[in-house]
């Protein structure tokens, strides 16, 4: 592999694929080298758009292109698991899409499977892997609000009648797509098991969570309230309050702000995160420089915590009664 040019594969093309071409584009010694769709019309007219050398009509061309550094896989959630299996038994290297799997159960296999074979293996939580997070870990470290009592994140996006948030099939819901993303805010910065789990969700017309909203206590004594929907424009706001301030950032799905607060909120400053191509940059460098280091998942993003999300979000849908056809098989 040449660290100068490392070749991505990317599987399906839909927004979040046009996303990564456009960053591996903007990306020194980085290629998006192939796209695969489930239809070769749609892979070439994806491929024209973003300067893609090679065009498959399935993933499984892909998969089994040998010049592939890194399978990235774009798909919906509900079909990560099969397009995953395959590649990590033909020994490819995947980063794949949050939410990692439709449940814990295919997330498990999957893992194991990477695990026994050595395979890299990770997922594309990019809030994980952005500079934001050891600038507000430093912050807390440093005592700059004292010690922490209350994490609360809000994310919303209004999304109309869109089609992956209404269907079952497709792991519908705002979980899956936004709460992943709050429930990662809270665990990135605040560690300690969860002890206590309470909800409440608003459901569409086809049984999927439209809006929701958890209450996490931590054995260390922190309370963390977050809430994420599909059905409104949140203000996508995260807050870490602590005994001597807090500290506010601008948007829980992308950070671009930190502002630092003292005590009766009193503003101190507010700190710029460095300048982004899209701000999925960090997780291709982070990917590329594990795979080179012979590591078989990042640090960034260790797959057991992944598999802890997967849990809660597992959790949080039982308590809800949101299920997809896919946990009827695989929860037992």
């Amino acid at each position: 592999m040449d660290k100068q040019d490392f070749k991505v594969g990317i599987v399906g093309a839909g927004w979040i694929a046009a996303k990564a071409a456009e960053t591996l584009n903007g990306l020194d010694g980085f290629h998006p080298y192939t796209i695969g769709s489930r239809s070769l019309e749609k892979a070439q007219a994806f491929a024209a758009q973003w300067g893609i050398e090679r065009a498959y009509g399935s993933y499984t061309e892909v998969i089994e292109d040998p010049e592939v550094d890194l399978l990235y896989v774009a798909t919906p959630h509900s079909h990560h698991f099969e397009v995953t299996k395959e590649a990590l038994e033909k020994g490819k290297p995947c980063l794949v899409e949050k939410a990692f799997m439709a449940n814990k159960a295919q997330a498990q296999v999957i893992v194991d499977l990477a695990r026994r074979r050595k395979v890299f293996l990770a997922e594309a939580i990019w809030t994980r892997y952005q500079p934001a997070l050891q600038m507000v870990r430093g912050l807390i470290q440093e005592g700059r609000i004292g010690k922490p009592q209350l994490v609360t994140a809000t994310l919303g996006y209004s999304m109309g009648r869109k089609e992956r948030i209404f269907r079952p099939d497709l792991c519908g819901g705002a979980l899956l797509d936004l709460g992943v993303y709050c429930l990662n805010f809270v665990r990135m910065f605040c560690d300690a098991p969860i002890v206590s789990m309470d909800s409440q969700c608003v459901k569409t017309d086809t049984g999927m969570d439209l809006s929701n909203a958890i209450s996490l206590v931590l054995a260390d004594g922190i309370l963390a309230n977050v809430q994420s929907s599909a059905a409104c424009v949140g203000d996508n706001i995260g807050v870490i309050a602590g005994t001597e301030g807090n500290l506010i950032i601008d948007n829980v799905n992308n950070p671009q702000r930190i502002t630092v607060n003292g005590p009766d909120r009193v503003y101190v400053e507010t700190i710029p995160v460095p300048k982004q191509i899209t701000g999925y940059e960090y997780q291709f460098v982070a990917c590329r420089d594990a795979i080179a280091a012979g590591l078989t998942e990042p640090p960034q993003m260790p797959l057991d915590e992944t598999l802890y999300i997967m849990e809660l979000m597992d959790g949080l849908r039982k308590d809800w009664d949101v299920r997809y056809p896919m946990d009827e098989i695989d929860w037992k």
